[in-house]
């Protein structure tokens, strides 16, 4: 049988292998297309995948890498045909079915969205996960009915992933966005994205009252815990804060008090089981509304050779906007 490059977790004794081998095409799991992977991505759920700081990985051996862009080499799927071009996010993609992180991945077609014209593979994976969860929290406040004339939206953690694309959408789409970060060397990264002020996580991370002064119309949240607890306090009277990370932690310490007595709504943002008729529109927005140049300087790349060595420092706060892979 013909092998290919792979990144593959095992189980050990204690903990987990990681390491870049020769993966034998057999060991693919059930799917209904083939699709030569070129481009993937890190996201945080990959870092703790490829650390074992978190139980992501689910079955072993593994191929992490939950987002990949390539082109179909066979399918028995109606919807697609060799030379098709594809993305993927989730679906258990790195966790429970094999990942990103190889040449070649086989994938049930119910799972793929067609590259949309106006994007290339790699800036779909300059994107990913990150980005298409931030877009999936700018349609979700956008539903809500938050407009830009309602006031400014903090994001927070806006020097990582999610919210680097949350801070150039929300720009875009002319609001005023407050730019929440524990690196203030990045405050003009921040600006030139188009957050109008940065101010210093340390404001959000004390013990949150239950009511404080009313600072924005809405937020854009991928750190949970205090920092979460502390923008839903902060939120002016019938805004709205979608939640969609767990940097911080997953506990909320907060009270009922911004729900019944501002009418705060508090909105969950899932990318991984996300329906398909979401995750297309999602996508179609994405290539409409996100800043091509922007979006260009706030990525970096890197080969499959690298990931290993890479993976840990999205943990430690330690990447600025988004990596994409080349796989191939």
């Amino acid at each position: 049988m013909a092998t290919f490059k792979a990144i593959v977790i095992e189980k050990a004794d204690k903990g987990q292998t990681v390491r870049l081998s020769d993966f034998d095409e057999s060991g693919l799991m059930d799917g209904d297309v083939n699709v030569a992977v070129e481009w993937s991505t890190i996201n945080y759920k990959d870092g703790l995948a490829i650390t074992g700081k978190a139980p992501v990985v689910r079955r072993f051996p593994m191929i992490p890498g939950i987002d990949l862009a390539g082109t179909v080499e066979g399918s028995s799927h109606p919807d697609w045909q060799p030379g098709d071009k594809v993305i993927l996010n989730g679906y258990g993609l790195g966790e429970t079915h094999l990942g990103a992180y190889g040449e070649h991945a086989r994938v049930k077609g119910q799972w793929l969205v067609r590259l949309p014209q106006g994007l290339s593979g790699r800036e779909a994976m300059a994107i990913g996960t990150a980005g298409y969860t931030a877009m999936l929290a700018v349609m979700a406040l956008e539903r809500n009915g938050l407009k830009p004339a309602d006031g400014p939206v903090v994001v927070t953690g806006a020097a990582g992933g999610v919210g680097s694309v949350a801070v150039a959408l929300l720009a875009k789409l002319r609001f005023t966005v407050i730019a929440s970060t524990g690196r203030r060397q990045e405050a003009d990264y921040l600006k030139s994205l188009g957050a109008s002020e940065v101010i210093d996580r340390s404001e959000l991370t004390g013990p949150p009252r239950p009511l404080a002064k009313e600072r924005w119309a809405g937020g854009i949240d991928s750190v949970g815990s205090l920092t979460l607890a502390n923008v839903l306090s902060m939120t002016k009277y019938g805004g709205a804060v979608a939640a969609c990370g767990l940097a911080g932690g997953m506990d909320l310490p907060t009270s009922v008090a911004p729900f019944i007595l501002r009418g705060v709504s508090l909105l969950g943002i899932d990318s991984v089981q996300c329906p398909q008729s979401l995750r297309i529109e999602a996508w179609r927005r994405l290539d409409s509304d996100l800043d091509r140049g922007k979006l260009a300087a706030m990525t970096s790349q890197i080969g499959l050779s690298d990931v290993i060595g890479v993976a840990g420092n999205i943990l430690e706060g330690r990447v600025r906007g988004r990596i994409v892979v080349k796989i191939r």
